[in-house]
């Protein structure tokens, strides 16, 4: 049954992206509620842990792209794609906590699915795309 499930890009894509907030999640509480780290600073810094576990999981599992030829500039274009991701979930971060009043967690769970929501299509469509990709040769 999970096989079944699996074969889908986009259930892929969420098991994938959701490990990867559970790890920016994690980090991100125990830096900015456990440890007191100002809350902006948390995010980028659970950012660059999770950022990792996506790269992994959405290179090899998610899209199957398992070619390592061009890997580095895909690489690349995923930590550009990343980075921007990074800028949005941020400022939507700041806007939720900033603007109207919701705790830093909560504001983070809302910035995290709107930003995997823009990065998908980023990801599908230009970054790990099998064939005739704009930024790869493959």
């Amino acid at each position: 049954m999970i096989e079944k499930i699996t074969q889908y890009t986009i259930v892929r894509y969420l098991v994938g992206g959701s490990t990867s907030a559970v790890v920016n999640l994690t980090i991100f509480y125990l830096l900015n509620s456990v440890a007191g780290v100002h809350y902006i600073t948390s995010s980028v810094i659970a950012f660059i842990f999770a950022f990792f576990v996506s790269l992994i999981f959405h290179k090899f599992w998610t899209f199957q792209d398992h070619s390592t030829e061009n890997m580095h500039i895909q690489g690349l274009y995923y930590l550009l794609s990343s980075l921007f991701g990074l800028g949005l979930n941020t400022l939507i971060l700041y806007v939720c906590v900033g603007y109207f009043g919701l705790l830093p967690l909560v504001g983070q769970v809302i910035a995290g699915g709107l930003t995997a929501c823009c990065t998908f299509f980023i990801s599908k469509y230009l970054i790990f795309k099998r064939t005739e990709s704009p930024f790869i040769s493959q």
